[in-house]
């Protein structure tokens, strides 16, 4: 199959070309032809896909000789939204459509400006588009196509009465497209809630992890764990290093432990401005810097290719997150390095992560970093109760996600 086999309009083929993109990726072969059909649909698919090709590439030719604002798309954040529209606009190279970005963390009055002047694609985040419906700023009224993107993570981040505001000044005739990774109860709610008898395309099972993606996971002190990231970024050619941390002021931590090592770095998380955080995303897709530290704020929406690593320098709480994380790379068909650090006190995240993928993570240990010789059996839950039995029948025989710190610790002194 090629683009050809799915798209008529040579505008969007020449752009597509000059995109350089030659096979349609799974979900865009099997979204392309319903979406042209009318239908609505429901599509399971992670960032990374192409899913963004498989909604904008039909929408954009629906709508090629039309004027007026007829394509609307929700993302759950700035960047994301940034990302779709300069996706959408590249695509759209060739004709004569508008693609605007309506985004929170923006001034108002150029967006005011712009959405006067007129539309006929629109990514917007949900609050700063209701920001503009109330105050009359935009017509809803010929929208042709929805599509909801990243539908899960809207919810989680509580834009259900936005979304629903914004479905009230939609035309009741309508096509609706809604994309999730993961198909919880609120977005299967919700999908229930706008769709008519939709089409169902699946670009890969839930929570799967790009074939592509060689994941390790290093057992190391917390104290220990800057140190071993300095050393590996020094030692080893990693080429551009996108680091995950918990928190921001961790995240702002390592940034400057990094520098002082002579790496060029730079950090993005929530209480960074826009400009701020634009800058440092430029300066990594640009190749100025070696690493990106970000708290989850970039854990979607980010579409950079060439990451080379991803590392979950504190390891996620919720396993799902994981795998959105670590999605970063392995993109447009490249490979990539996930690589995890794990303390003690994130072996019951690590566990779950493991039952999520099916899979355990090849574990590394290296000298000056690790505990003590226990400490990676101890960490898989097959040896556990064996160990356990052996301490005396201290800590019974729960497994070694269930103990504390304290007990943990207790536990690898065994010999």
């Amino acid at each position: 199959m090629t683009f050809s086999d799915l798209i008529t309009e040579p505008r969007l083929l020449t752009a597509i070309t000059e995109l350089g993109w030659h096979i349609p990726t799974p979900i865009q072969g099997k979204a392309i032809p319903a979406v042209k059909e009318g239908r609505d649909l429901l599509g399971i698919a992670q960032t990374g896909t192409g899913k963004t090709g498989a909604f904008m590439l039909p929408a954009l030719e629906r709508q090629i000789d039309k004027e007026g604002l007829r394509t609307l798309v929700l993302c759950p954040t700035r960047e994301l939204a940034q990302q779709v529209a300069a996706d959408a606009r590249a695509m759209a190279r060739h004709t004569e459509l508008w693609v605007g970005e309506i985004v929170g963390g923006m001034p108002m009055r150029p967006q005011i400006r712009d959405l006067k002047a007129g539309f006929d694609v629109i990514v917007a985040t949900p609050g700063r588009l209701n920001d503009h419906i109330e105050r009359g700023n935009v017509d809803l009224s010929q929208v042709e196509v929805l599509v909801l993107d990243e539908a899960d993570r809207m919810l989680d981040m509580g834009f259900r009465p936005q979304i629903e505001a914004v479905l009230k000044r939609l035309p009741a005739k309508r096509q609706s497209l809604l994309f999730s990774a993961t198909m919880p109860n609120g977005v299967h709610a919700l999908a229930l809630r706008i769709l008519k008898d939709p089409v169902w395309v699946e670009a890969a099972k839930q929570s799967t992890v790009a074939d592509r993606v060689e994941q390790t996971l290093y057992s190391v002190r917390k104290e220990k764990k800057a140190d071993l990231l300095v050393e590996l970024l020094q030692q080893t050619h990693w080429e551009q290093v996108l680091v995950f941390t918990a928190r921001k002021v961790g995240a702002d931590a390592l940034s400057n432990r990094l520098k002082a090592a002579g790496i060029k770095t730079e950090v993005m998380h929530g209480d960074k401005d826009m400009t701020q955080r634009r800058r440092a995303l430029d300066a990594f897709t640009e190749k100025q810097i070696q690493v990106l530290v970000a708290t989850d704020v970039a854990q979607r929406g980010l579409d950079i290719e060439g990451i080379s690593h991803v590392v979950n320098y504190d390891v996620p709480q919720q396993a799902e997150d994981y795998v959105h994380r670590i999605g970063r790379t392995a993109r447009a068909g490249a490979s990539g390095t996930a690589v995890t650090f794990m303390s003690a006190h994130e072996i019951t995240q690590v566990r779950d992560i493991e039952r999520q993928l099916g899979s355990e993570l090849p574990r590394i240990s290296l000298p000056g970093y690790d505990y003590d010789s226990n400490f990676l059996e101890a960490s898989r839950p097959a040896q556990t109760a064996a160990k356990v039995s052996r301490s005396g029948g201290r800590m019974g025989t729960r497994s070694v996600e269930q103990l504390s710190p304290e007990q943990l610790r207790e536990l690898l002194k065994v010999g």
